[in-house]
């Protein structure tokens, strides 16, 4: 882990061995803090993590990074150019506030040093569905013949990405980073922070539409990381072919381009694609004229892109077949839709993360494939912007087709029903709640045993109280 003499170089361009404090973590939560922490004070919209430094402390934080005056009292060593003075006459006092102009704009540069310290090899991941899964299955193919760091869950901003790269050490060999968007020039400063080797762009959906603006806008927010890669040979940039938006960014890149697909003609292409219900997927893959047959237990059709995507990472990092089949094979990743198995034969597709178009779309397919009463339970998408009302039609038409009953939370999610209603859904086989407290309260007398439940929505509908409610009504 980093230490302080690490952070007053990355931050003043001065290396002083009188401060070499090892660090245990790096923190934005007071809560989080344990013995020999690093506590960064980040200015909230709700909180200002200035208030909680002696909470920090209180905890085991040995540092605290601070861009205000606090209360007299704590000792605090001043890095601001024109304030810091290199020639210390005395050794630091713990624990210790560092005063910076700005913590974020910090903690960004501490991040950035930290990384160029460490000659990893850096595969970044971005799109607008399927990034974590993707990232999860890269590293998990990677991890059997090299050590991998990863950042956990979503921790995919300005914020997190930062923090994961602190948590370098010297045996990793490879840093896989999924890279979140919401603004223009986001993943850009990612880029610049973890320096990737490897770009993977998934797709170009409509989720965050109402922040950017567009998916044009979108699709050159994310093309940043492509555009930050260095040139062939060292740089390579894995595409998929059949989304138009990424497919145009095999244009903005000097790296190589490996392109993938199941529809475009691609360096790496599946075919034969087969869903086995809660079993899992199987396809094969064609790469240079050669076949190889996959077996994975990710679900659904549309999880051909994310084997798609970790193939192509694993082959430019020189991994061979026999190892990539085996590890898609056996690979147990993180997923975001988990099924839960309850003892009357219910079955639970627990898709409560969050929701966009192409992703309910994709549960649904799943869902149709299922035997049983197939019951969606389905959550207001939001962030859509002007593709609010297309993205619920379309999630309408899928639906009508894909279960026997509609659960719908959310004015949005009127339109939903509307579109299904078209489609020639039954009008008494929908059921609609203004919020999911509501339709927690009822959920257990719309089901029946042996149903098979997909739950489903953006994450501000807490659509887990419905989760909730059905493992213990049931």
């Amino acid at each position: 882990m980093i230490n302080l003499k690490d952070i007053v170089s990355a931050l003043t361009g001065h290396t002083i061995p009188l401060l070499d404090q090892p660090i245990s973590s790096a923190v934005i939560d007071s809560r989080q803090a344990v013995k020999g922490s690093l506590f960064i004070a980040l200015p909230g919209e709700q909180v200002d993590g200035h208030d909680y430094v002696q909470s920090a402390f209180d905890n085991g934080a040995i540092l605290a990074l601070i861009n205000k005056d606090l209360n007299a009292g704590l000792n605090v060593l001043d890095l601001r150019k024109g304030h810091f003075q290199p020639h210390l006459s005395h050794e630091i006092m713990l624990p210790l506030c560092l005063r910076v102009e700005d913590a974020l704009s910090a903690l960004h540069a501490i991040a950035s040093h930290w990384r160029q310290a460490h000659p990893v090899r850096t595969i970044g991941i971005t799109g607008s569905v399927g990034k974590t899964s993707t990232k999860e299955l890269i590293a998990g193919l990677l991890s059997q013949q090299a050590s991998v760091l990863k950042n956990p869950g979503n921790r995919n901003n300005e914020i997190g990405l930062p923090l994961t790269l602190l948590e370098l050490e010297p045996q990793h060999q490879y840093a896989v980073l999924e890279m979140g968007f919401y603004v223009p020039g986001e993943i850009q400063t990612l880029c610049e922070i973890a320096r990737p080797h490897v770009g993977v762009v998934t797709n170009i959906g409509m989720v965050h539409a109402e922040r950017a603006g567009s998916q044009a806008v979108i699709a050159k927010g994310k093309a940043e990381l492509v555009e930050s890669l260095p040139p062939a040979p060292e740089g390579v940039a894995v595409l998929n072919m059949d989304d138009p938006w990424v497919q145009k960014m095999a244009e903005k890149t000097k790296a190589r381009v490996l392109s993938y697909g199941v529809t475009e003609q691609s360096d790496l292409m599946a075919r034969d694609i087969q869903t086995h219900g809660l079993e899992g997927i199987s396809c094969i893959l064609t790469v240079d004229g050669e076949d190889h047959v996959i077996h994975s237990p990710l679900l659904g059709a549309f999880s051909a892109y994310t084997i798609l995507c970790a193939a192509a990472v694993a082959l430019t990092e020189g991994l061979e077949w026999p190892a990539i089949t085996a590890g898609l094979a056996e690979s147990h990743v993180d997923l975001r839709m988990r099924p839960i198995h309850l003892p009357d034969g219910t079955i639970i597709l627990d898709d409560t993360y969050n929701a966009s178009p192409t992703s309910t779309i994709a549960a649904l397919a799943l869902l149709r494939e299922l035997s049983g009463r197939r019951v969606a339970v389905l959550g207001d998408m939001l962030e859509l912007g002007q593709y609010e009302l297309i993205g619920h039609q379309n999630v309408g038409i899928a639906a009508a087709s894909a279960a026997d009953a509609l659960i719908l939370i959310g004015e949005r999610s009127k339109i939903i029903a509307d579109a299904a209603l078209n489609e020639g859904f039954a009008p008494e086989h929908i059921q609609w709640f203004p919020d999911s407290i509501q339709a927690a309260a009822q959920i257990s007398g719309l089901v029946q045993e042996g149903d098979v439940i997909l739950v489903k929505g953006s994450n501000i509908m807490r659509m887990d109280r419905v989760l909730t409610a059905l493992k213990g009504g049931l």
